[in-house]
C-alpha cells in the first residue's frame, strides 16, 4: 500500500523529527553541532521557513518550523540531511546512511499547541536527564527564547510575540511558562500525533486541516495510543 502524502500546508507550523539510523549518534563533536545548526539557518532562510524552536540531541533533532508553501519542509529536511551526511562522511573517513529513513512530521494548531511543541523540544535533554535545567545545554534554542540570546537560526512564532509587548518580558513570560510541567495528556499527544503524522490541535483545526486534504487528520479511533513510542 503507498504511503500517503504527508500533511503540509502552507502557514502552518510543524513539528519535525530526523534520527539517526538505528538510534546511532548522529553528533560527535562540537564541529558537528555548530556545522549543522550553520546549515538549517542557511537553508531554512534560502525557502523562506521560520524556525520557531529546535534541539540537536546525540542521535536525533526536534525542529518546530512553518513553511511559506507546502513542499518547503521536505526540501530542506532533504538538503540538510544530504550535507550534513557528506560533511560527517568526509570529517570521519565513514560511509553510508547516517539517518533513519525519512523524517516524521505532524501539523501544530497555533492556537493551543504551538507554545507547548516550544516546551516540548527545549525540555528534551532534561527529560533525557543530560542536564537538569534547559539552560546548561547549548544546542538548543532555549536561551533564544527564554535569555534573549541572538540565535540567527530562530525566528519568533506569533504565539511567542504575543506572550508580552517587549522583548524582555516574552523570555520572562517563556521562563514562567517552562517552570510548569508539561502535562501527561499533552506529551503523550504530542508523541502520538507526531509518530502517526498528523494534525495536533482541536478538533476544529483537525476539521479544518480534514477539509483541505480530503483524508482524515486524527488518529482513526479518538483517543487510543498509537502504540509504543521512542520519542522523548
Amino acid at each position: 500500500m503507498p504511503r500517503l502524502p504527508r500533511l503540509d500546508l502552507p502557514g502552518i507550523p510543524q513539528h519535525i523529527v530526523q534520527r539517526g539510523n538505528n538510534r546511532l549518534p548522529c553528533f560527535f563533536r562540537d564541529a558537528d553541532y555548530l556545522g549543522f545548526r550553520a546549515d538549517l539557518r542557511e537553508i531554512a532562510f534560502s525557502l523562506g521557513i521560520a524556525v520557531h524552536a529546535y534541539v540537536l540531541m546525540t542521535n536525533h533533532v526536534h525542529l518546530l518550523a512553518t513553511p511559506p508553501v507546502s513542499g518547503a519542509i521536505s526540501q530542506m529536511m532533504q538538503k540538510l540531511g544530504r550535507r550534513y551526511v557528506r560533511r560527517i562522511n568526509d570529517t570521519y573517513g565513514r560511509t553510508g546512511t547516517l539517518w533513519e529513513g525519512r523524517f516524521k512530521s505532524c501539523l501544530v494548531d497555533s492556537e493551543t499547541y504551538v507554545l507547548t511543541c516550544y516546551r516540548y523540544i527545549e525540555l528534551n535533554p532534561v527529560r533525557a536527564a543530560m542536564v537538569d535545567s534547559p539552560d546548561r545545554y547549548p544546542w538548543s534554542s532555549y536561551l533564544c527564547n527564554a535569555d534573549q540570546a541572538h540565535d540567527p537560526v530562530i525566528t519568533p512564532h506569533a504565539s511567542y510575540l504575543a506572550l508580552a509587548p517587549t522583548a524582555a518580558l516574552r523570555s520572562q513570560a517563556y521562563r514562567e511558562l517552562l517552570a510548569f510541567a508539561i502535562t501527561n495528556d499533552d506529551l503523550a499527544s504530542i508523541r502520538q500525533y507526531l509518530q502517526l503524522q498528523q494534525a495536533l490541535g482541536t478538533s476544529r483545526f483537525q476539521d479544518a486541516i480534514e477539509q483541505q486534504v480530503a483524508r482524515r487528520a486524527r488518529p482513526g479511533i479518538p483517543g487510543r495510543p498509537a502504540g509504543p513510542s521512542r520519542e522523548r
